[in-house]
């Protein structure tokens, strides 16, 4: 990564930017910030109406940390491709194996553009988990690639050719609304998703673009990236859902939003614009785990021990699917020391608890007469399209 944007090979991802050079990257985007506040201040309260109309009796529900009951006895519907792993070309060959063994068929990979040198060993670490898999490629961006729209356009060209007849998914960008990973502003992203849409709308009608990859319950950005005058559009939603700062699922944010309210939010900003087909993917979910500083992403007070990480992790997934509103659920990722299902610290892999209770996620049939119509639409979804 450029020295200006360092990553932390610990936590996989860039480290936290100085307030001198975040202000210095801000500079010259004022008028972009004030298109995101006049968005929100239009569109946040009825949104917010729609959501507490929809929800009205279950809003606070959850404010103990425990489950609803009666939210709990929704019996849940998915197919196994609704869990997802996120698999990095860094950790190696070992996870061919490791996937395998868990059965799961959803892959996210991450593609860097400022890697695009080294394109063909992704295109050959994706083509390593075999043919029954459905990958999601997830691209990167650059502060190159942000300001330079012809640059991108020839790279994103590549990236699409390189994977044609192995992934049909993209997400563009990622955790967008954090500064240390190069998006200064909304408009930025925006021009970025428009550019390269552009692309895929001349040359590979088939790909499926997938944004607007906020992390995070900071739905203010979301509704920026939904709701504008841009001339794109999004086949799926894409959301990096992390819940981890509160402790369970069931924990809530601002008195009312527990996990199962932040989906049925995410659900109603998602519905309500003309930029999406209304299909949500969250991208990215995990727990710190404690004790394994410098690999944990956050500092020690929001990290978990490993067994409250395995119960964390299937309360996430089970209200993801009772709420109905997810098609798939990325977790991040299969091999980190900090917060993976696999610890490789010392040179070893080590499955943890969590390993095997997503391998029996994965591996529950659901017969459920819902389920088989849920099935039968997406497949003659799939012929149609």
């Amino acid at each position: 990564m450029p020295k200006q944007f360092p990553w932390d090979a610990y936590s996989d991802q860039p480290h936290i930017l100085k307030r001198a050079l975040k202000k210095k990257l801000r500079k010259g985007h004022g008028f972009d910030y004030l298109k995101l506040i006049a968005t929100n201040l239009f569109y946040f309260p009825y949104l917010f109406l729609k959501f507490s109309l929809k929800s009205v009796g279950s809003i606070s529900s959850n404010n103990k940390s425990k489950p609803n009951k009666t939210f709990d006895k929704i019996e849940p519907t998915a197919s196994k491709d609704f869990y997802g792993l996120c698999v990095n070309l860094d950790k190696g060959e070992a996870q061919y194996k490791l996937v395998e063994e868990l059965g799961v068929k959803s892959l996210q990979i991450r593609v860097f553009l400022n890697d695009i040198k080294n394109i063909d060993a992704y295109v050959k670490f994706a083509k390593g988990f075999g043919e029954d898999k459905e990958i999601l490629i997830c691209i990167i961006q650059d502060r190159k690639h942000i300001t330079n729209y012809e640059l991108l356009a020839k790279d994103i060209t590549t990236i699409f050719e390189k994977f044609k007849g192995i992934a049909n998914e993209f997400m563009i960008g990622n955790a967008i609304n954090r500064i240390k990973w190069a998006f200064v502003s909304m408009e930025e992203y925006l021009c970025f998703y428009q550019t390269i849409q552009k692309i895929r709308d001349k040359q590979f009608p088939d790909i499926k673009l997938i944004g607007s990859s906020i992390i995070d319950f900071e739905y203010h950005f979301t509704i920026r990236t939904l709701f504008n005058n841009y001339k794109i559009k999004y086949d799926k939603v894409a959301s990096l859902l992390y819940v981890d700062r509160r402790g369970s699922p069931y924990s809530t944010q601002m008195g009312i939003f527990d996990l199962k309210n932040k989906i049925e939010f995410l659900d109603t900003i998602v519905k309500s614009s003309n930029k999406t087909e209304n299909s949500i993917y969250i991208t990215e979910a995990n727990w710190p785990l404690s004790g394994t500083a410098p690999y944990a992403p956050t500092s020690e007070k929001e990290c978990v021990s490993e067994e409250k990480y395995n119960k964390y992790m299937l309360e996430y997934f089970d209200i993801a699917r009772k709420s109905q509103k997810i098609e798939k659920v990325y977790w991040h990722q299969l091999i980190a020391g900090g917060y993976g299902l696999v610890d490789n610290r010392d040179g070893k892999l080590r499955k943890t608890e969590a390993f095997e209770s997503f391998k029996k996620k994965v591996s529950t049939k659901l017969t459920t007469p819902r389920r088989n119509k849920l099935l039968l639409e997406a497949n003659i979804r799939r012929k149609l399209t």
